[in-house]
């Protein structure tokens, strides 16, 4: 007998059909030569700091660093049943060889050969590798089996990537939560993450807005614009100048230009549009994607290519065509510009399996639906001719100042007819101003006169930064530090595409970062960690440094324990650098007694002496140890005009000073008015004042 073992059962029931290992047993299938069984997940982990030791029980610095000579593992209760059968599967009798079918990845090799090493067995491992659930997939990926032992550098990069997270992990998380007095959870890719997202929070508060002014002249069929300039008097002077005079075309400057169409998805480029597109969080869509994986619609989805190799022409072609003619499009589908062997390592791009062609996918869960449709149409877009367009830049010249305009003419729609089309379908249509919808200028030339035009100013204010969607942030994760990153690095950025989204969700279930609609927005807590925290601990280098040794350990040209030694030198340096707080961050957490370590809402910043003002269920105070600012909710001046101090109102009056109502209650005439409300504080006491518009006053 053959013992095949799966990641999840979802997977082994799809195997065990094409084997036709159909017999139902407690904990695995079976048939014919077959035995299938599943883990879930991560069967077997690393164990918690106390099994080192009683000392460990206790959070104490005295007790740091925690550096295990050897590692031990555990197996939560939920879990012991299904390892029991694993164990005697894999050491039954008639059974003489085992089939790693978990998914092909370095998660998928840990998660194998912990539970192997865990059921003491010793029996003939063959790996199994493929990239599609497919019937055809399966049945040939079994034909190409391969020595486990092929893969025992991957296994051992796996490894050294847990237990190396795991080391910094808690240690650093006891050490800054020794020091300061709170939970502090510090971890290797987390903590970056959430530097980028304080820093971010940080552009966002800090920014003024200015105003600026463009001059511009309407010539009938178009507008054309001068320079903006931020004093308004300096713009009126040349709108003056311009206004009822001749505009005369000086130049005109014609390019044909291209589009390539897109590449194909790799997981962060998915869960980054389906954000954008149906705002998707990065695990909501990896939840989708997975289960698209084990309905045998989509391919592997946990990859970081975005190619394909040369011996999928053939079934990409078949599929494109089809989906061509489902979508009503006429070209000749272009499959070659998607082959890069070189660009493939252990997986390609994420594409539908032949199995969207005989299935009806509007039976699927919306979710589901949302991403397979996606992944059709990024594909049907990746081998689509390109886009061709033609831009015209003028040049005009009115009252002795110069004006340009710009505009665009479409030659070939291309694959933006599809991208078009398909966004269009939506039901929440996103934003497409993307500098392709340039208007279309009339036929200018040289000496071109329009007669006495009209001239005026456009008035603008410079625009904050936008705070981080899961979308940018996924963008800014992968490319974070690429630039002190060799070339040749096969992995750049923060984690990796499968982690990105754990990444985020952990630093949302720790309290360090919320969710306002789509923007991650980091809270107080989140904001005093990343204070405190020394700079190489929040660093993107830290993680590009490890990820580019963990590849020298999957090559075989760096050892596991060379790795893991150099991981014990910095955590031993990390716990001698630090054995007290800096003294500017003494009382971060100390806020009113019980620290700033709840997961507590930033609102604003303090008006009296700067520090953060967060939530309570009583009202708004702020975080500072010595100073007394606070925003009661029960508060008789709103009480009395029926209106309630929420969040978003005193976020209004700490960041704007006022915040304006159209309907405020009158106690003395029982009528309602409009006004805004004034915060005024004098570093004492807080009042409020109304404010009525021009030529209104209370009823």
């Amino acid at each position: 007998m053959k013992l095949i073992v799966t990641e999840k059962p979802s997977v082994a029931r799809s195997i065990g059909l094409v084997l036709n290992a159909k017999q139902r047993k407690d904990g695995f299938l079976q048939g014919g030569e077959w035995l299938v069984t599943w883990c879930y997940g991560h069967l077997v982990e690393l164990a918690p700091a106390d099994a080192y030791g009683e000392q460990y029980k206790r959070w104490s610095y005295d007790t740091l660093p925690i550096l295990p000579d050897e590692w031990k593992y555990r197996t939560s209760e939920g879990k012991k049943k299904q390892l029991d059968v694993l164990r005697s599967l894999m050491n039954r009798a008639d059974v003489d060889s085992i089939v790693n079918a978990c998914d092909a990845g370095r998660e998928g090799e840990l998660i194998f050969r912990l539970v192997y090493q865990q059921t003491r067995c010793t029996k003939t491992v063959h790996r199994l590798w493929i990239s599609s659930l497919e019937d055809t997939t399966v049945r040939e990926g079994f034909t190409k089996l391969r020595p486990g032992a092929d893969f025992d550098n991957l296994y051992h990069a796996a490894l050294c990537r847990a237990q190396a997270d795991y080391t910094v992990g808690i240690n650093a998380t006891r050490l800054f939560s020794c020091i300061y007095g709170a939970t502090l959870n510090v971890g290797r890719v987390q903590s970056p993450t959430l530097a980028l997202i304080v820093g971010r929070e940080a552009a966002v508060r800090s920014f003024v807005s200015e105003p600026f002014y463009t001059p511009e002249i309407d010539c009938a069929d178009f507008t054309a614009y001068g320079e903006r300039h931020t004093d308004f008097e300096d713009a009126d002077a040349i709108r003056s100048a311009s206004d009822g005079r001749d505009a005369v075309v000086l130049s005109v400057e014609k390019q044909t230009n291209t589009t390539a169409p897109p590449k194909l998805f790799d997981l962060t480029a998915l869960q980054r549009d389906a954000n954008r597109l149906f705002g998707y969080t990065a695990q909501q869509t990896l939840d989708y994607a997975q289960s698209l994986y084990e309905k045998k619609l989509i391919t592997y989805p946990r990859v970081d290519s975005r190619y394909l190799t040369s011996d999928m022409r053939g079934s990409v072609t078949e599929l494109a065509e089809w989906l061509q003619k489902e979508d009503g499009s006429n070209f000749t589908p272009d499959v070659d510009r998607l082959i890069n062997d070189k660009a493939v390592t252990d997986h390609h791009a994420i594409i539908p399996t032949p199995g969207v062609m005989k299935t009806d996918t509007a039976s699927l869960p919306s979710g589901e639906c949302d991403v397979l449709n996606l992944i059709a149409c990024r594909l049907l877009c990746a081998v689509a001719p390109v886009h061709v367009y033609e831009t015209t830049a003028a040049v005009l010249e009115c009252g002795d100042h110069k004006y340009t305009t710009k505009g665009k003419t479409v030659i070939t729609d291309g694959w933006r007819a599809i991208d078009t089309a398909y966004k269009a379908s939506l039901k929440n249509k996103p934003d497409t101003d993307d500098g392709e919808n340039a208007a279309v200028l009339p036929e200018l030339y040289e000496g071109l006169t329009y007669r006495s035009v009209t001239a005026a100013i456009r008035e603008g204010k410079t625009s904050p930064p936008k705070q981080y969607t899961e979308d940018t942030l996924l963008s800014a994760m992968e490319s974070t530090g690429a630039d002190d990153i060799p070339d040749d690095a096969e992995r750049k950025g923060l984690g990796t595409p499968a982690t990105r989204a754990a990444t985020i969700e952990k630093l949302i279930k720790s309290g360090f970062v919320e969710r306002q609609k789509k923007n991650l927005v980091p809270t107080a807590k989140g904001i005093n960690l990343i204070s405190v925290l020394p700079e190489d601990i929040k660093s993107p280098m830290l993680t590009a440094e490890w990820e580019q040794k963990l590849m020298l350990v999957q090559k075989g040209e760096l050892t596991d324990t060379a790795f893991m030694d150099g991981i014990a030198l910095l955590t031993r340096g990390l716990v001698e650098a630090h054995r007290a707080p800096a003294p500017e961050y003494a009382d971060l957490f100390a806020a009113s007694g019980k620290g700033v370590t709840n997961g507590d809402t930033l609102v604003g910043t303090c008006p009296r002496c700067g520090s953060p003002v967060t939530e309570s269920s009583k009202g708004f105070f702020c975080s500072g140890r010595a100073c007394r600012f606070a925003l009661w909710k029960d508060n008789r001046f709103f009480g009395a005009k029926k209106i309630k101090l929420d969040k978003k109102t005193a976020a209004a009056l700490l960041t704007e000073g006022r915040v304006f109502f159209s309907v405020l209650h009158s106690e003395k005439t029982g009528k309602t008015y409009a006004a805004a409300v004034l915060l005024e504080d004098d570093g004492e006491k807080t009042n409020f004042k109304l404010e009525f518009e021009k030529g209104r006053d209370k009823k």
